[in-house]
């Protein structure tokens, strides 16, 4: 007999959510690869191309116009995924949160330990100077946003094409490795090198949850998942967190 997520959770102490962006939809915020998604945007430059290094460096208009329009969203709020995360840690049973994610929501839902992969939009910087910005200064800037000194200001985030942090990385490999149950939510594992983390799980729980089923993740630890496909939000605000 399969256990429920409840049970699942009942049974772990060092449980490590590993998210991606369709952890933040409910917060209003597009995925990527979804009916309406980043990707499924018409125009004549791909958004791959766009969010890239090489396009940022040679094309700092195109690329801020882009970037602000698609990839910043202050008005954005935690959802019940972000709260019921943050609540899990704060009860002991959540070690850490790893996520793809750029938008600070984690943080914002309460969440302490948070290994973002992919840098924030609220860490921003001077190139000349290194003063440090909110993520305003980029937002309500026009053109390429520049700092008092006369630099510019740069995204503390990863482009297509940019190396992730190691330092990130061994941080998200030592949780990951360490949990006793894995929760896999809002991500289909195509993007890498960060979907080959959770092959550094050796614990006995998995589950996914994700519309769009567990993709490459069943089978591949060796464990058959718990595989929810409803709404991430919805099913987190379900679970209790056991009191002890």
């Amino acid at each position: 007999m399969s256990l429920t997520l409840q049970q699942l959770i009942d049974q772990s102490h060092r449980i490590v959510f590993f998210g991606g962006a369709g952890v933040s939809t409910e917060s209003g915020i597009p995925d990527f690869r979804s009916a309406d998604g980043l990707y499924t945007v018409g125009g004549p430059i791909p958004p791959e191309v766009i969010l890239s290094r090489s396009f940022a460096e040679t094309h700092p208009e195109e690329f801020f116009a882009f970037y602000r329009q698609s990839v910043l969203y202050p008005q954005a709020k935690p959802n019940a995924a972000h709260l019921k995360l943050a609540e899990l840690e704060r009860a002991g049973r959540l070690t850490a949160v790893v996520t793809q994610n750029i938008d600070g929501l984690h943080q914002a839902g309460g969440s302490v330990n948070v290994i973002e992969l992919h840098g924030s939009v609220h860490r921003n910087h001077c190139r000349a100077c290194g003063r440090a910005y909110p993520m305003a200064a980029v937002y309500e800037a026009e053109g390429v946003p520049r700092c008092t000194c006369g630099g510019q200001i740069e995204p503390s985030v990863v482009l297509y094409e940019d190396p992730l942090d190691q330092s990130v990385i061994q941080a998200a490999v030592g949780a990951i490795a360490d949990a006793d149950m894995l929760i896999i939510g809002g991500t289909s594992l195509v993007v890498y090198p960060a979907a080959g983390l959770v092959d550094y799980f050796r614990g006995e729980h998995l589950a996914v949850i994700n519309k769009s089923g567990a993709g490459p993740v069943r089978g591949a630890l060796g464990l058959d998942p718990l595989v929810i496909t409803e709404p991430i939000g919805q099913v987190l605000a379900a679970v209790t967190v056991p009191a002890d």
